[in-house]
């Protein structure tokens, strides 16, 4: 398969700094999100492909807390299965990317279909210290999974290490000014036998696509290096921080939708050869 020539090589940039939302908006997140939660457990009761699944124990200050998961299997998953996992906010100041991962599952439920044959993990909420007001005012998304980390990052370590994924999806705000982009970095990228997504898949949306040359990470699940099994990818999703939630949420569940059927025929074809 041709490398992707929608994916531009791009040198690896500094973290960009995305200011929080006020606190008037922060809370209305806040509500958002706990009813929204409170739809998406109660959905899943009935699904046989969704599961809610608490990863834990996570353990502050002589406290134990659960971090928020949801596990699909699709139809025909087995032990041998392609793994990934989907991370969403590493800041609680800014819960976009909470609830639009959220609304992703959502879509799974109701669909199960769509991702056949894969086991998808998602963690719609990584700073959850801090949105239980345990810590202030940081964030983990530029943090090594290497020990010792904040407590939620060495407990998502733990689990790759366990699960073996083989590629990581991050949801990320980017500055109001820019479009949405796409970064995938990993061992794959520079070779020329896999297309992750193309414009095709992003239709409507104007997006700009990164890749990052294979080299030492520092930070993030691929710091873990020879700690994995195999080398994984990672993919990262960056949607501009003055979208309406509502144009938010729809984006990413768009884009990683039409994202998980293409890895899937991908996958597919791999085998048929």
């Amino acid at each position: 398969m041709r490398a992707n020539n929608n994916l531009s090589r791009a040198a690896v940039a500094p973290a960009l700094s995305v200011p929080p939302f006020s606190a008037a908006n922060s809370i209305s997140l806040s509500a958002a999100l706990g009813d929204q939660l409170s739809r998406l457990y109660a959905l899943v009761q009935n699904s046989t492909h969704v599961f809610g699944s608490p990863l834990g124990p996570l353990t502050h200050e002589g406290r134990n807390y659960q971090l928020p998961r949801f596990v699909y299997f699709g139809p025909h998953t087995s032990e041998e299965s392609v793994r990934l996992a989907f991370l969403g906010s590493f800041d609680s100041r800014d819960l976009r990317p909470t609830l639009a991962l959220l609304h992703l599952v959502e879509g799974l439920a109701l669909e199960p279909s769509i991702g056949q044959s894969l086991h998808l993990a998602f963690y719609p909420l990584i700073d959850l210290l801090g949105h239980l007001r345990a810590v202030q005012d940081r964030s983990l998304r530029s943090v090594a999974w290497t020990y010792p980390a904040p407590p939620e990052i060495n407990l998502l370590a733990q689990d790759a290490k366990h699960r073996a994924y083989h590629g990581f999806v991050r949801i990320e705000t980017a500055p109001a000014d820019e479009v949405i982009t796409l970064r995938l970095r990993g061992p794959h990228i520079n070779t020329d036998e896999i297309e992750f997504i193309s414009s095709e898949e992003t239709d409507p949306y104007p997006v700009r696509f990164e890749s990052w040359p294979d080299q030492q990470v520092r930070e993030g699940p691929l710091s873990l290096g020879d700690d994995l099994l195999f080398r994984p990818f990672e993919f990262t999703l960056r949607v501009p921080a003055n979208w309406p939630l509502e144009n938010y949420s729809e984006a990413v569940s768009s884009i990683l939708k039409r994202f998980i059927v293409r890895y899937r025929s991908f996958l597919a074809y791999g085998q048929h050869l």
